[in-house]
């Protein structure tokens, strides 16, 4: 039922992809017994575009080749759909999944509302804190370590049923370390009572006994709290050491209050909690690049926040003893600040002269922390070949199995990447530029290995090529547009300044500029930047960008919104 037909040549760059309309009925999404839990669903597909083609006998838009993309409400449970053109039918199932917490009949918690629901371990006198879902005006209490919390209902806490559900909360602290076992939840309403024992058990830490951990590889993925869904922090170098102030499942609680996955650290025995004093900084001036040297007593942890003209790195568990710091006069590097911030915090702050930095990394070899701060590159400039000097990589998204979004026609969107990868890459290369691809056929690369390539090539920029579309619930035939992500404030200028270019000179929607926390827009040793060039669920949209003349007007655009980039 789910074909594909297109017709495309990615050697011969003078004939680019065309992702033809279907000779029939053809749908590309959703797939048959589909399940989400979205209020809607769009269906993305094309027919000739002669006569009608109607979902549930309701005719739907269409654009002038033929392509559509409604959107549909959707009912708890299965939604059937059947969509017609002609004498040709293909009936679809979609089942949308309940998201609300259910209470079961009589005196009960709803499934898996028990919190916490993991083992945790917390420090004396910190506030603990336990949470239910029940029936409205039920009492709620949890009894652990001979105390009994009472747990209080909570206005507007939680996403719940209307009346049939209340979220109900309530925190304490004990005072003294040592195994407290598994809460006891009891819920009382209308004359009955049930207990039922939580799933997390635990554990109060004596302050003497904290465990000390050492990070084991690079990039260290450290957040805000014990979870994916949280705010990433700094990555922490591997051999930077920690004290374990908490656990939380599999996640630690590190001094400093960032958390790690265990499973990315081993425990140091015997170990005392992580103190450094520093006396001294150096600098190290190499070619494309100057170091700074953090002489410490033992590898800390760490954070970094760049700003258009600073870099400012904070030691942690660190007491400074500087009298004096030689930092002579630097082709690009103003000065070097620092200061104690508070009483186990030194910072140190790196002025630019220039508003625009190149790229930076940071390592431990032993126990000094190595900051590396790239150059700008030396471009000789010149009117034939403006971008002589500048090495760039090109990132054509997705590949082998991996396809990404598809068009009406079912066309994927990693065969459209590599196309206009390649087309940016020849403009490029008039100019001058050195260009490397991530890849340059239809094969899977993952995020990680994307990345690694990046940071070897050590490129003056690396910009990352993708199209857009939506999750179920969205309006595809609506969304449409040029997006441009950044995440370190080094690619901020590079991607308000392609996007904008884009825009004007395309007369394309401006779907926005935002920062994201993107695999791909998170590498800090270049000024990466992700493009995602229009959306191919919209049906006028992908006409557009199946088209053989936009295609090379855009990749032309690209490669001149770089070049005048460059030269300011």
């Amino acid at each position: 039922m789910f074909g594909l037909t297109v017709s495309f040549s990615l050697i011969a760059l003078s004939f680019p992809v065309i992702a033809h309309a279907q000779t029939s009925l053809y749908l590309a999404y959703p797939p048959q017994e589909h399940s989400t839990v979205a209020e809607s669903i769009f269906f993305i597909g094309t027919a000739p575009i002669e006569g009608e083609v109607l979902i549930n006998d309701q005719v739907i838009n269409r654009s002038d080749a033929g392509h559509f993309a409604p959107s549909l409400p959707l009912q708890i449970g299965e939604n059937k759909f059947t969509l017609r053109y002609q004498d040709q039918t293909i009936e679809i199932t979609i089942t949308r999944l309940a998201t609300e917490a259910e209470i079961p009949s009589g005196v009960a918690f709803a499934d898996d509302s028990l919190t916490p629901k993991q083992d945790v371990s917390w420090l004396q006198n910190e506030l603990i804190c336990f949470s239910a879902i029940a029936p409205p005006d039920s009492q709620v209490s949890v009894e652990i370590a001979d105390q009994i919390i009472s747990l209080l209902p909570q206005v507007n806490q939680k996403q719940l049923p209307p009346i049939r559900a209340v979220y109900y909360q309530g925190c304490t602290s004990f005072a003294e370390p040592g195994f407290l076992g598994y809460p006891l939840f009891k819920l009382s309403l209308d004359g009955e009572t049930m207990t039922q024992s939580g799933s997390g058990k635990l554990t109060i830490l004596a302050p003497h006994e904290l465990a000390v951990i050492e990070v084991k590889d690079d990039g260290g993925i450290t957040r805000t709290g014990a979870g994916t869904d949280y705010s990433r922090l700094t990555p922490l170098p591997a051999g930077a050491r920690a004290t374990v102030t908490g656990r939380q499942g599999e996640w630690l609680r590190l001094d400093y209050g960032a958390w790690i996955k265990q499973e990315e650290t081993r425990l140091i025995p015997h170990a005392v909690p992580t103190q450094s004093m520093i006396r001294t900084v150096k600098t190290n001036l190499q070619g494309e690049s100057t170091e700074i040297i953090f002489p410490l007593e033992t590898p800390i942890p760490l954070t970094v926040q760049q700003e258009d003209e600073t870099l400012t790195v904070t030691l942690h568990n660190t007491v400074a003893q500087i009298d004096t710091i030689r930092f002579d006069d630097h082709p690009w590097l103003k000065r070097l600040d620092w200061q104690q911030i508070s009483p186990n915090q030194v910072q140190y702050r790196v002025h630019f002269k220039s508003d625009q930095q190149w790229g930076y990394d940071l390592r431990y070899e032993q126990s000094n922390l190595i900051l590396t701060l790239k150059h700008p590159p030396q471009i000789p400039g010149g009117a034939i070949l403006p971008l002589q000097g500048v090495s760039i990589v090109l990132d054509p998204g997705h590949g082998g199995p991996e396809l990404g979004a598809k068009g009406p026609t079912g066309y994927p969107e990693k065969e459209i990447n590599l196309l206009i990868s390649r087309l940016i890459e020849r403009e490029l290369i008039k100019r001058g530029a050195t260009v490397y691809l991530t890849r340059e056929s239809d094969v899977e690369l993952s995020l990680q290995d994307r990345v690694e390539m990046i940071t070897r090539l050590n490129p003056a920029i690396a910009l990352s090529i993708h199209y857009n579309a939506l999750p179920d619930g969205g309006d595809a035939e609506n969304a449409a547009g040029i997006s441009t992500f950044w995440y370190h404030p080094q690619a901020h200028s590079l991607a308000v300044f392609i996007h904008n270019h884009l825009v004007d000179n395309l007369n394309r929607p401006d779907d926005g500029v935002y920062w994201n926390n993107l695999a791909l827009t998170r590498c800090h040793t270049v000024p990466t930047v992700l493009l995602e060039l229009g959306f191919m669920i919209n049906p006028v949209e992908f006409e557009w960008i199946i088209d053989p003349q936009e295609q090379t007007k855009l990749a032309a655009e690209i490669a001149e919104a770089i070049e005048l980039w460059f030269r300011q």
